[in-house]
């Protein structure tokens, strides 16, 4: 059974019409989310979700999702681009696809944040 940290989770934050604070779902498993005042605190709910959720679906004799799969995709880009990556990808001593998915994931947290 996959482990609740390797299921994918998307946060985003609630309007203040519907009270604020911030929303964590889990794709993976339909229903399956938690909530919290800030980011921290529902992620942390939505972890202890994911174990209910599971629990449930034992119960209930019904099939648990695992994670989803890695995603992929090709993406061309210019020459100059990708040797700047390269080259700072080396100064961190980290692969290439490593350091964009790093960049990618800290971009898409500051836009939600």
């Amino acid at each position: 059974m996959a482990r609740q940290s390797e299921y994918a989770v998307m946060v985003e934050p609630l309007d203040a019409a519907d009270g604020g604070g911030w929303l964590a779902t889990v794709p993976a498993l339909p229903g399956c989310m938690g909530d919290g005042e800030n980011r921290e605190e529902a992620l942390a709910d939505v972890q202890n979700a994911i174990v209910e959720w599971q629990a449930a679906a034992r119960e209930l004799g019904r099939d648990i999702p695992g994670p989803s799969s890695l995603g992929q995709w090709r993406q061309r880009v210019p020459r100059s681009l990708h040797e700047k990556l390269k080259m700072r990808a080396a100064q961190e001593g980290v692969s290439l696809n490593a350091l964009v998915t790093s960049v990618l994931a800290e971009a898409l947290g500051k836009r939600a944040g």
